[in-house]
């Protein structure tokens, strides 16, 4: 059976190599984000490999959003299988500096927006009795991080949220599971200065920044049938940087 995936933040980095990845194994993918001009860029890239692709604008700062774009979805291409949850924004600052507008911007989309779409596609799934939901979080939802409180939080919160929806879920065969990459090369990293570069790559194991292909494949195999036992798992990509 083809399955279909909604990927979200597939305009760039690891959104988009999830939605490349998703697709080469076979899955109808349904790229969502704000810059729709970018994933149609992405989509053409995974037709031009002789997959299926859809584009759909999505905020994740608005539940009304999420509701219509993740309807859409279903009702273009049947049901949602696979919903990757990958979209997030930074505003870094520290705590005592931070204003709520920033607090509340990070937490709403990489957090609340994140639940809100899991919220739209469990019931299809629970029918189905089949789903695969992928939260990406980060190593400092793991390991902290000074001057990303809001950051830190939202991502340190995708992995209790996992755990939960794992729990609730599994007995429809519906998997929620966790992927915390570590430095790995996007748009997030690529303005920090070569400084600030070279002296966390020397606090990495595997002395390289990773790449978004990386955390693409463990995506893959967390959505395919062969994971169908794992859940509730938080799989770290980063290289040895933080280590459990």
């Amino acid at each position: 059976m083809t399955r279909i995936a909604l990927v979200t933040g597939a305009s760039r980095g690891i959104g988009r190599a999830c939605a490349l990845e998703l697709a080469k194994a076979g899955a109808k993918v349904a790229l969502a984000a704000r810059q729709v001009d970018k994933l149609e860029e992405v989509a053409a890239e995974i037709r031009a490999a002789g997959g299926e692709a859809f584009v759909a604008s999505l905020d994740l700062g608005t539940p009304e959003s999420i509701k219509e774009t993740v309807g859409k979805v279903a009702k273009d291409f049947g049901r949602i299988d696979i919903l990757v949850n990958n979209a997030g924004v930074t505003k870094d600052g520290l705590a005592l500096r931070m204003k709520p507008d920033d607090w509340n911007l990070v937490l709403q989309t990489n957090l609340s927006g994140a639940f809100f779409c899991i919220q739209q596609v469990i019931s299809p799934m629970m029918r189905e009795r089949w789903g695969r939901i992928v939260n990406i979080s980060s190593v400092v939802g793991e390991a902290g991080n000074a001057g990303q409180a809001n950051y830190v939080a939202s991502k340190a919160g995708l992995i209790g949220l996992t755990k939960s929806l794992a729990q609730e879920l599994g007995s429809r065969n519906i998997t929620v599971n966790a992927v915390a990459p570590g430095f790995v090369e996007t748009d997030m990293t690529a303005g920090l200065k070569d400084d600030l570069k070279a002296k966390i790559t020397a606090g990495i194991p595997l002395g390289r920044i990773g790449r978004p292909e990386e955390v693409a494949v463990a995506v893959r195999f967390l959505c395919s049938e062969e994971a169908g036992y794992v859940t509730g798992n938080v799989i770290d990509v980063n290289g040895g940087m933080y280590m459990r």
